[in-house]
């Protein structure tokens, strides 16, 4: 792609909408490749990008982090996990740190992993730590139906998957953020389709663009979202049309749909969002965490007072805004969960801005 054409085109096209305009990159991904490819430097200063709840881990809440430390304590019991769920703080300790102390856990690049370690140690109960948007949702639902038909209930899942759309809608609601147009994620609209988001431009009235995750990608959708606003529509639109389409991938939805219903669930930084969440079938309760650990669920968790991470997860607030950033938390020693992913925003941050913005765009 060329993304000189499209900066030009950007440039004309912030000219003609004749007011500052702020673009949300949802993803953690789109974040991560507008800093490190230096996109954000070439957009016009009328044109700002703001980093939205796209990152699995930073938006899975303090109490899910505290129940699953205390399932990890539990005798005969493995948590099976992400790499960067380790390190995210919670009340009082996090799972590296009792990890140190003998409890039992497994770093997993998939949950068919934890599934695998469930058939090898029958006598061992497995507990998959279920994070993350609709990408991820389909395996774990096939490892949950698997497990099922192989009688396999040393396994169970403590589910704490969120979708995004219901949450993108929100935040235009609750009106704190002024958000003129959404950058789509790419890899959630493989599943779940572009016409999913379709609500919020009829609703809200705001254009949305399914992006790609090149520099060129980024660029074209930025340019689209640019001509929608320029024209005055609200539009769904397809940058990312090699992979993604109106309708997404039916197979991964009929999984989905038999495993797991629609629930409310609570977000980091968000609140409790009707409709966001998803949670177990009871068809397949044998496999559900939250039932089998239920007396281990918190009645509450706390942050770290200092800690801003729920306001840059809203787009609210920046993390040079933090005042524990760069001098207390940092990529090896995280206060927030914002620091401990790579698509954390204010990991993103540390990694690939200065402390001042020369284009006063942070």
């Amino acid at each position: 792609m060329n993304i000189d054409s499209h900066i030009k085109s950007i440039r004309r096209l912030a000219e003609k909408t004749g007011r500052p305009v702020r673009l949300m990159e949802v993803c953690g991904t789109h974040t991560v490749t507008a800093f490190r490819s230096g996109l954000r430097t070439l957009l016009p200063d009328g044109v700002s990008l703001l980093a939205g709840p796209g990152c699995p881990v930073c938006v899975t809440p303090g109490k899910y982090i505290d129940w699953i430390i205390a399932v990890a304590q539990q005798p005969n019991t493995v948590v099976a996990t992400f790499g960067d769920m380790v390190r995210v703080p919670g009340t009082e300790t996090s799972l590296e740190k009792v990890r140190a102390l003998g409890a039992g856990l497994r770093l997993v690049y998939s949950p068919v992993d934890a599934l695998n370690e469930a058939a090898r140690n029958p006598g061992t109960r497995v507990v998959f730590f279920g994070i993350g948007f609709e990408t991820t949702v389909p395996t774990v639902a096939w490892t949950i139906r698997e497990a099922a038909r192989r009688g396999l209930n040393n396994y169970s899942v403590l589910c704490a998957h969120k979708t995004m759309p219901v949450a993108m809608a929100g935040l235009l609601s609750g009106g704190e953020v002024r958000i003129d147009g959404y950058m789509c994620p790419g890899h959630v609209s493989v599943i779940i389709g572009a016409r999913a988001f379709d609500f919020i431009s009829r609703e809200h009235k705001k254009p949305c663009v399914v992006a790609g995750f090149e520099p060129g990608d980024m660029a074209l959708a930025i340019e689209m979202l640019l001509r929608q606003l320029a024209e005055n529509r609200a539009e769904v639109e397809i940058e990312y049309r090699r992979s993604v389409g109106r309708e997404g991938n039916p197979e991964a939805l009929a999984a989905i749909d038999e495993i797991f219903e629609e629930c409310e669930a609570e977000w980091r930084g968000l609140g409790t969002i009707p409709r966001s969440g998803l949670k177990i079938r009871e068809k397949f309760a044998a496999h559900d965490a939250s039932k089998l650990f239920s007396d281990l669920e918190p009645a509450a968790s706390s942050e770290n007072p200092g800690c801003i991470c729920g306001d840059v997860i809203r787009g609210a607030r920046t993390p040079h805004d933090c005042p524990l950033f760069r001098k207390v938390c940092t990529p090896s020693s995280p206060v927030g969960a914002c620091m401990v992913s790579g698509e954390g925003t204010c990991s993103t941050y540390y990694k690939y801005a200065g402390l001042e913005d020369r284009q006063g765009k942070l």
